[in-house]
């Protein structure tokens, strides 16, 4: 009898798998997946753990309070589009089950699967479509088991209304990565720029808004060392200087002009609205 598809938040915490569930599942799922041919990487907060390789980095996330009982409501993948029925099948002999509704409406873009060791695994093909779009074209083969650094980076500030929880996951990869012009275990800010940043003035305004803010959590946290706050302070103000200096294109300056008095984003689908 096929399960009833339930919300993370609808599962009672008794049934709610640990936090260790989450991280071993999302490892394993992008280790097999790799050894069937398909491309499959983490996103989301998850990932950010996943890049707090050392313990004083991980007791930042515990300071920050980003690990406890329901830490993870999900994990988020991105694979690419020519893999999509690899991941379905992928996906449906490790014991998950999709919507029939859903996969319909949403199989181009994304997967969604619930009922296997984790409420719900979430996989994105080839883009993040969110309040910007990340194109992800040729980028998993940066990094694994996540996506790289910048990436991962661009997937939090592209939120135009930015909530704590990501505003700290920010921090935390600041803290732990330097800022740089590569890939390896570093912020690449090349990247930053070829996503787009420099020719669309409405992904660069919400990225460069989300900078400030997360600039302003940091002098006001109580929870970060004066080093810790300086560290990220510093590599925050890196990544600002380099895309204010940056040449935009005549679009972006003109796009520029109009400002907030059009919208500048794309509203996301609510879960409830699924």
């Amino acid at each position: 009898m096929p399960k009833k598809f339930r919300l993370p938040s609808e599962i009672p915490l008794e049934e709610y798998p640990s936090p260790s569930t989450f991280i071993e599942e999302a490892t394993e799922c992008v280790r097999d997946a790799q050894a069937q041919g398909i491309s499959l990487r983490v996103m989301g907060g998850l990932a950010v753990h996943l890049h707090a390789h050392v313990p004083e980095h991980r007791e930042l996330l515990e300071r920050l309070r980003r690990l406890g009982e329901r830490v993870f409501t999900d994990i988020d993948f991105v694979s690419y589009g020519k893999f999509r029925e690899m991941v379905y099948d992928f996906f449906t002999k490790r014991g998950y089950e999709v919507d029939p509704i859903l996969h319909m409406h949403h199989f181009r873009k994304r997967h969604i699967y619930f009922g296997g060791k984790v409420p719900m695994a979430e996989v994105f093909f080839d883009r993040l479509e969110m309040n910007h779009p990340i194109n992800l074209t040729r980028r998993l083969e940066a990094d694994t088991p996540t996506i790289p650094l910048a990436d991962l980076l661009l997937a939090k500030l592209q939120i135009v209304r930015i909530n704590d929880k990501d505003m700290k996951d920010v921090v935390v990869m600041l803290r732990s990565h330097d800022v740089g012009e590569n890939d390896n275990e570093t912020v690449n800010v090349k990247r930053l720029a070829d996503a787009g940043l420099l020719n669309d003035w409405g992904f660069h305004y919400t990225v460069t808004t989300n900078l400030k803010k997360i600039d302003e959590f940091v002098k006001q946290s109580s929870d970060l060392t004066s080093n810790e706050a300086k560290t990220v302070a510093d590599r925050l103000g890196s990544i600002l200087a380099y895309l204010e200096q940056e040449p935009k294109t005549l679009g972006w300056k003109l796009r520029a002009r109009v400002g907030t008095s059009k919208k500048w984003y794309n509203d996301v689908e609510e879960w409830s609205s699924l």
